[in-house]
């Protein structure tokens, strides 16, 4: 899970504090507590890679040799890029049922929902005006908005909203010009060279986030990705950027990722949990798939249930939310191992959820095998240990737990026996019902 890879960009000073007093100062101090209280989000890599059956849209750019090592879509890289831009016209999710996903995801215990927009490929998974290259559009077979449809779905079930954006796009000849020049992640050019080109580019991405937060209801999240795209040469004017997001969600959370300052509300480690001398200052949201890949790849292998269920009590016992990342297939389904492990996540938060949502940590460094979670009001807090390290005996003191204190196995509401050896109270793992997978919980409930 700490492999690093090609599609991971380095924070640029994220975990720096700004203690600036900006116009949405206050609201986001509310907002990033109530966002602290959901925990668990799903994100959705879905797009015309989907129909490749590759790493997101990486292989297009021709610097990025490790997305194309050892699974090249093509072997000849100009083939590639004309076969994958000319998936438009193939890919055809039919299946697709975005109120059977919501429920799914609602059923497995996510609170929030991040969907891709867009991916560096430029290519629009929601109407856009901006460009023809989109789904839905004169080129693209399938005639419907899918970002619409998996908003109002998510909605439905009661799910925070948030939509993610490349700020690159690769499609744009605004970006990547149209000559041979070998390319890579960035624009092609300078565009400080030809300002006059980037301008239309900035003016293309300020329009587009006026659509995705205009004309979809609610959104909550703006995930911004591309973390080499918006300052510097690749100037955006963030500020402007953020203005404009935010003329009709006036509450919304923004999240330029790994660029640090003003508009990354909160930071996200990526397919990783911070240790403890890592943990982030500000809000954090670690964001692992749950394969090895985002986006949906045929030959993928899955993380188990036991696995997940594990780093995510691990990552909010640490303070931070954990987004799993599921890719759906080019029919439009889950695969059959993802519903499978979301199932069991979603069985597990049945018992064991009300020590996970709405609670707060407080770091203290590792209490191995334990994980520790906090009520808000602090009478309360909660234990959790793997079913596959379980110890025969369970000492108060390794649990912060005191002898006046009330244990109750948090999967049968039972209060549990404290036993006594010398002066060392104990409990007996025997008393405590295991869950399938995942982890027991004990609820400490202080006097």
């Amino acid at each position: 899970m700490t492999v690093i890879r090609g599609d991971i960009e380095v924070a640029k000073n994220s975990d720096v504090i700004d203690h600036n007093i900006y116009p949405e100062t206050e609201m986001l101090k509310k907002r990033l507590e109530w966002f602290q209280d959901l925990k668990l989000g799903v994100i959705f890599h879905y797009g015309l890679y989907a129909q490749a059956g590759i790493v997101e849209s990486w292989q297009l750019s021709q610097k990025d040799e490790w997305a194309r090592t050892g699974r090249a879509f093509r072997q000849d890289f100009k083939q590639l890029q004309l076969d994958y831009w000319n998936l438009i016209s193939k890919f055809n999710p039919t299946q697709l049922d975005a109120k059977k996903w919501a429920k799914t995801c609602k059923e497995a215990g996510f609170k929030y929902c991040i969907f891709t927009t867009k991916h560096h490929d430029g290519f629009n998974m929601f109407n856009t005006m901006e460009s023809e290259y989109k789904i839905g559009g004169k080129l693209s077979p399938f005639k419907r908005d899918i970002l619409k449809e998996v908003f109002e779905a998510f909605r439905a079930e009661e799910m925070a909203i948030g939509a993610y954006y490349s700020k690159a796009d690769w499609y744009s000849p605004f970006y990547w010009l149209d000559d041979e020049t070998i390319k890579g992640r960035t624009a092609s050019y300078d565009p400080t060279a030809h300002p006059e080109i980037w301008a239309r580019y900035k003016e293309f991405v300020h329009r587009q986030i006026h659509e995705i937060t205009h004309n979809y209801g609610t959104v909550d999240l703006l995930w911004l990705d591309a973390g080499w795209c918006g300052q510097g040469k690749e100037d955006l004017d963030m500020d402007q950027l953020a203005a404009i997001a935010r003329e009709q969600q006036e509450e919304l959370i923004i999240v330029d990722r790994m660029m640090g300052g003003r508009h990354e509300n909160y930071v996200t480690p990526e397919r990783k949990i911070p240790s403890y001398a890592e943990i982030p200052n500000k809000p954090w949201e670690s964001n692992i798939p749950i394969g090895n890949d985002w986006g949906y790849v045929p030959s993928d292998t899955f993380k188990s249930s036991q696995e997940l269920i594990e780093t995510f009590v691990e990552v909010v016992a640490k303070g931070g939310n954990l987004i799993l990342g599921v890719g759906p297939t080019p029919e439009g389904t889950f695969t059959k191992e993802e519903t499978a492990i979301l199932n069991d996540i979603g069985n597990w938060l049945k018992i064991y959820g009300h020590g996970i949502y709405e609670t707060r940590a407080k770091v203290e460094g590792k209490i191995s095998p334990w994980q520790l979670t906090y009520a808000k009001d602090e009478k309360r807090h909660f234990a959790f240990c793997s079913i596959n390290q379980l110890p025969k005996r369970i000492y108060l003191n390794e649990i912060k737990a005191q002898i006046t204190d009330q244990l109750v196995d948090m999967k049968t509401g039972v209060r549990l026996k404290i036993y006594h050896e010398n002066e060392n109270a104990y409990l007996n793992v025997k008393d405590i019902e295991l869950p399938k997978v995942g982890m027991i919980g004990i609820e400490i409930i202080t006097h």
